[in-house]
């Protein structure tokens, strides 16, 4: 599990050092938006996936499929009919609906744009995760057994969801070198993300006493990134001298402490820009002033800020 952990974090770092080249590209292109479609079956045979931004849509009948549906809501006067229960939802709410089961949004008001990701995915291609590992069916299992449909999220939980599906969007439409053995990859990733946030909520964690320093010092910056991360401040938090953590991050990780904070702090602004905050409150997440966190994104992303929203705003339009 150590080993794991340590593998993913490296991949996880490799992922944002390289993300300045790829980012930029993906928010030049041509908006991501698709028109809403009656339809309610597949044309693929593994998976669809669409960002809608309706004004005039009104009425949808209530309907079902054979395939699971994940809903991800942005925005609207909206209500969710399951069955006969009708269920009130809000910015970030995931809803996931398996085959079968008779549903349809409620639109009460077209007086603001009914924005929401739809994720559609055949009972097939679960069953070809299942083979690969059981974890991916944890979140369809429970739904079923349970009949709980809906998981609210925080809006920096949902910008981080949004990132994945903007990210598996484009490269579906692009005609890029690898496209093919990367889109898998996209909705294998988007998948594992949701099933593991479900379970961690539904499930206590683990105590950590018997982990590494290395694996605490990591896990209580991910959870603190908006507060003071100091090595002073950790080293009061662990007991032990900031000069031994320092040691132990830097020879686990290849990274200095500072280095990897900042590192996440920017991939969390930038989920937030993405999730439409603006970024005066996106600064919020650890960095004290704009101008240090205006040269900070700048030279991760190769881009300002004002215009990487900018970009993002004209795919959403």
């Amino acid at each position: 599990q150590i080993l794991l952990f340590h593998a993913t974090l490296k991949k996880e770092i490799h992922v944002l050092q390289k993300s300045a080249h790829t980012f930029k590209g993906v928010f030049m292109k041509k908006n991501l938006q698709t028109a809403f479609i009656t339809r309610q079956h597949m044309l693929s045979r593994d998976f669809e996936l669409y960002y809608y931004n309706d004004h005039n849509l009104s009425k949808v009948d209530l309907h079902s499929h054979n395939y699971y549906e994940f809903y991800f809501f942005m925005e609207g006067d909206v209500s969710i009919q399951i069955g006969t229960e009708v269920y009130p939802i809000h910015f970030g709410d995931i809803m996931l609906v398996p085959p079968h089961i008779p549903h349809r949004p409620i639109i009460h008001s077209t007086a603001s744009p009914y924005r929401r990701f739809v994720f559609w995915i055949s009972q097939e291609y679960c069953n070809h995760l299942l083979q690969i590992s059981k974890d991916y069916a944890y979140l369809m299992q429970h739904v079923q057994v349970s009949q709980n449909y809906f998981f609210p999220t925080d809006r920096i939980t949902f910008n981080a969801i949004q990132s994945k599906l903007l990210r598996l969007i484009e490269e579906v439409r692009s005609d890029r070198f690898g496209r093919d053995a990367q889109i898998p990859l996209y909705v294998n990733d988007l998948l594992l993300y949701l099933n593991r946030l479900v379970y961690e909520r539904l499930h206590s964690q683990k105590s950590r006493t018997e982990e590494s320093l290395y694996q605490n010092v990591a896990a209580y910056i991910e959870e603190h990134l908006d507060e003071d991360l100091s090595l002073e401040k950790l080293a009061g938090e662990f007991f032990v001298s900031k000069y031994h953590i320092a040691h132990v991050f830097k020879d686990n990780l290849g990274l200095s402490i500072h280095q990897y904070i900042t590192k996440k702090r920017l991939a969390l602004c930038r989920e937030a820009i993405l999730g439409q905050m603006s970024i005066t409150e996106a600064i919020a997440f650890g960095f004290g002033d704009y101008s240090s966190f205006y040269r900070a994104f700048k030279k991760e992303y190769g881009i300002s800020p004002k215009d990487f929203r900018d970009m993002q705003k004209d795919l959403l339009v």
